[in-house]
């Protein structure tokens, strides 16, 4: 998939808040959703480490995207409703995976689990769970 069919894809759920963070999507459907993002000052507390909430955001951005990818034929769209996203270890700078996959889809709610690894070992740096309602597109 071409950057630009990947654009394509994802539409109206890209965002520049997402552009910010820092989040580079690679594959992104109903049943998994691949991305990276390229640690660094930006991202840190005033300690030199990596921030939770980047975490967090890419926890919820990237399980939004698959859950939400997964009903837009139904005409709706995926709202988190709950985030709980676990900080396994600390970084300063590099890039990481992200992977996010649906662990369950229903009518009305989604649960969606979401593991963050170091590019140079494959370690978890955090992982996260999103549950999610379906809800009707705006208009």
């Amino acid at each position: 998939m071409t950057e630009k069919d990947l654009e394509a894809s994802i539409g109206a759920q890209s965002s520049e808040f997402l552009r910010v963070a820092g989040l580079r999507l690679e594959e992104a459907g109903g049943s998994r959703v691949r991305g990276w993002i390229g640690l660094g000052e930006g991202h840190h507390t005033p300690w030199g480490v990596v921030h939770g909430g980047v975490y967090a955001a890419a926890v919820e951005s990237a399980a939004s995207i698959g859950a939400s990818s997964a009903v837009e034929e139904r005409g709706q769209f995926a709202v988190g409703v709950n985030n709980n996203t676990d900080f396994l270890r600390p970084m300063s700078e590099g890039r990481v995976e992200v992977v996010a996959e649906p662990i369950m889809q229903g009518k009305s709610q989604q649960l969606w689990q979401v593991i963050i690894t170091r590019s140079e070992d494959g370690k978890e740096v955090a992982r996260g769970q999103v549950r999610l309602q379906n809800v009707p597109l705006p208009g």
